[in-house]
Protein backbone atom coordinates (compact mmCIF):
# COMPACT_ATOMS: atom_id res chain seq x y z
CA UNK A 1 0.00 0.00 0.00
CA UNK A 2 1.52 3.34 -1.05
CA UNK A 3 1.51 5.91 1.73
CA UNK A 4 -0.14 9.22 0.87
CA UNK A 5 2.02 12.34 0.97
CA UNK A 6 0.13 14.34 3.63
CA UNK A 7 -2.85 13.43 5.82
CA UNK A 8 -5.10 16.12 7.29
CA UNK A 9 -7.21 15.66 10.44
CA UNK A 10 -8.98 17.85 12.98
CA UNK A 11 -9.01 17.30 16.74
CA UNK A 12 -11.22 19.08 19.26
CA UNK A 13 -11.49 19.46 23.03
CA UNK A 14 -13.54 22.03 24.98
CA UNK A 15 -13.30 25.14 22.77
CA UNK A 16 -9.86 24.28 21.33
CA UNK A 17 -9.37 23.10 17.74
CA UNK A 18 -6.20 21.54 16.33
CA UNK A 19 -5.74 21.14 12.57
CA UNK A 20 -3.12 18.44 12.06
CA UNK A 21 -0.99 17.65 8.99
CA UNK A 22 0.99 14.43 9.21
CA UNK A 23 3.60 13.22 6.70
CA UNK A 24 6.42 10.66 6.67
CA UNK A 25 9.51 12.03 8.39
CA UNK A 26 11.72 11.81 11.48
CA UNK A 27 9.31 12.52 14.36
CA UNK A 28 9.42 16.33 14.54
CA UNK A 29 6.30 17.93 16.03
CA UNK A 30 5.65 21.63 15.39
CA UNK A 31 2.71 23.60 16.77
CA UNK A 32 1.87 27.02 15.30
CA UNK A 33 5.27 27.03 13.55
CA UNK A 34 7.14 26.49 16.83
CA UNK A 35 8.68 23.31 18.27
CA UNK A 36 6.24 21.44 20.51
CA UNK A 37 8.48 21.78 23.61
CA UNK A 38 8.59 25.54 23.11
CA UNK A 39 4.82 25.95 22.59
CA UNK A 40 3.72 23.56 25.38
CA UNK A 41 5.96 24.25 28.37
CA UNK A 42 4.57 21.52 30.65
CA UNK A 43 6.09 18.06 30.30
CA UNK A 44 2.69 16.46 31.03
CA UNK A 45 1.18 18.19 27.98
CA UNK A 46 4.01 16.96 25.72
CA UNK A 47 3.51 13.42 27.04
CA UNK A 48 -0.24 13.70 26.39
CA UNK A 49 0.37 14.77 22.78
CA UNK A 50 2.80 11.89 22.10
CA UNK A 51 0.42 9.30 23.60
CA UNK A 52 -1.24 8.41 20.28
CA UNK A 53 2.12 7.90 18.55
CA UNK A 54 3.46 5.79 21.43
CA UNK A 55 0.31 3.62 21.47
CA UNK A 56 1.00 2.45 17.90
CA UNK A 57 4.83 2.85 18.29
CA UNK A 58 5.34 5.33 15.44
CA UNK A 59 7.24 8.10 17.30
CA UNK A 60 10.07 8.39 14.72
CA UNK A 61 8.11 7.70 11.49
CA UNK A 62 6.03 10.87 10.97
CA UNK A 63 6.48 14.63 11.13
CA UNK A 64 3.49 16.48 12.56
CA UNK A 65 2.60 20.10 11.81
CA UNK A 66 -0.35 21.46 13.77
CA UNK A 67 -2.27 24.71 13.97
CA UNK A 68 -4.06 25.18 17.31
CA UNK A 69 -6.69 27.83 18.05
CA UNK A 70 -9.10 28.58 20.89
CA UNK A 71 -9.19 27.45 24.49
CA UNK A 72 -6.18 27.23 26.76
CA UNK A 73 -2.97 25.24 26.61
CA UNK A 74 -4.47 22.13 28.23
CA UNK A 75 -7.44 22.10 25.85
CA UNK A 76 -5.15 22.61 22.86
CA UNK A 77 -2.93 19.71 23.96
CA UNK A 78 -6.00 17.46 24.21
CA UNK A 79 -7.24 18.63 20.81
CA UNK A 80 -3.83 17.94 19.28
CA UNK A 81 -3.79 14.41 20.73
CA UNK A 82 -7.26 13.80 19.27
CA UNK A 83 -6.18 15.14 15.87
CA UNK A 84 -3.03 12.98 15.76
CA UNK A 85 -5.04 9.86 16.63
CA UNK A 86 -7.56 10.61 13.88
CA UNK A 87 -4.76 11.18 11.35
CA UNK A 88 -3.06 7.89 12.27
CA UNK A 89 -6.38 6.10 11.81
CA UNK A 90 -6.64 7.57 8.28
CA UNK A 91 -3.13 6.30 7.46
CA UNK A 92 -3.87 2.71 8.49
CA UNK A 93 -7.36 1.41 9.36
CA UNK A 94 -5.83 -1.41 11.45
CA UNK A 95 -4.58 1.17 13.98
CA UNK A 96 -8.19 1.99 14.92
CA UNK A 97 -8.50 -0.87 17.47
CA UNK A 98 -5.52 0.06 19.72
CA UNK A 99 -6.31 3.79 19.48
CA UNK A 100 -9.98 3.20 20.32
CA UNK A 101 -9.04 0.93 23.24
CA UNK A 102 -6.96 3.73 24.80
CA UNK A 103 -9.84 6.20 24.24
CA UNK A 104 -7.84 8.43 21.90
CA UNK A 105 -10.48 8.62 19.15
CA UNK A 106 -13.25 9.78 21.50
CA UNK A 107 -13.76 13.55 21.53
CA UNK A 108 -13.86 15.01 25.04
CA UNK A 109 -17.03 17.08 24.60
CA UNK A 110 -17.09 18.58 28.10
CA UNK A 111 -17.42 22.34 28.02
CA UNK A 112 -17.92 25.05 30.60
CA UNK A 113 -21.59 25.42 31.52
CA UNK A 114 -23.05 28.84 30.81
CA UNK A 115 -23.96 31.31 33.54
CA UNK A 116 -27.71 31.73 33.96
CA UNK A 117 -29.45 35.08 34.50
CA UNK A 118 -30.54 35.84 38.07
CA UNK A 119 -27.77 33.63 39.41
CA UNK A 120 -24.17 34.10 40.50
CA UNK A 121 -22.82 31.42 38.13
CA UNK A 122 -23.82 28.28 36.26
CA UNK A 123 -25.09 26.53 39.40
CA UNK A 124 -24.24 28.97 42.21
CA UNK A 125 -27.12 31.13 43.41
CA UNK A 126 -27.13 34.42 45.28
CA UNK A 127 -27.62 33.99 49.02
CA UNK A 128 -31.29 33.65 49.92
CA UNK A 129 -32.65 35.29 53.07
CA UNK A 130 -36.10 34.35 54.37
CA UNK A 131 -36.25 37.34 56.71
Amino acid sequence: MAEPQTIHATGRRKTAIAQVRIRPGTGIITVNRRPMNEYFTRESQCTLIKEALETVSMQERYDIHAHCTGGGSSGQAGALRHGIARALQKIDAELRAPLKKRGLLTRDARKKERKKYGQKGARARFQFSKR
